[in-house]
């Protein structure tokens, strides 16, 4: 004799409806809380300056200061450029942006730095957390997140000395010896 089962039986044996769908979007709402990160390093940087075209409508002046901060770290030397600068001023160029944002507290909710050499984009680094609105991990230090996109950004030293020498262009005159 067959013999269905009764409600209470069903209810224990099967997941109800609302449990299966909370299962099945808990990774589609994680991964909307993400924070990405993405580096495109500039290589074959020529000399050891960058031009810094300063953008007035990142509020927070840290930022800049952190960005050259870091870049001197690497050996470079840094000049600013008025806004509005053509990607031609200098043979290494860099354009910057970046938000902030208030939940709990401020805290860089996006920065961009773009690298160009010849006024061709040779580099990028974005970190972006505007995605991250439940993610405790939106509340960085903005100055050491610019420090590591700078280190990812410019993987190795700028070049000088010998290595300043041997990329130096043919019109540029070498420095006097010492």
């Amino acid at each position: 004799m067959l013999r269905c089962p009764d409600n209470n039986q069903l209810e224990t044996q099967m997941p109800s409806l609302s449990a299966r769908l909370t299962l099945a979007l808990l990774p589609l709402a994680l991964a909307a809380c993400a924070i990405h990160q993405n580096v495109s390093p500039a290589a074959g940087l020529k000399g050891s300056e960058v031009c810094v075209v300063v953008n007035p409508a990142v509020f927070n002046e840290g930022f800049l200061v952190a960005y050259e901060s870091a870049l001197v770290r690497k050996g470079y030397q840094v000049r600013k450029l008025p806004v509005g600068s053509s990607l031609i001023e200098c043979p290494v160029v860099s354009t910057y942006t970046a938000n902030w944002k208030w939940d709990l507290a401020m805290y860089m909710n996006y920065a961009e730095i773009k690298v160009y050499s010849e006024a061709r984009p040779v580099g990028e680094a974005i970190y972006d957390s505007r995605n991250g609105s439940a993610n405790m991990g939106k509340f960085i230090r903005a100055d050491a997140k610019i420090a590591e996109l700078v280190d990812q950004l410019y993987p190795g030293p700028a070049a000088s000395g010998a290595n300043a020498d041997a990329l130096r262009t043919t019109s540029e005159p070498a420095p006097a010896p010492r």
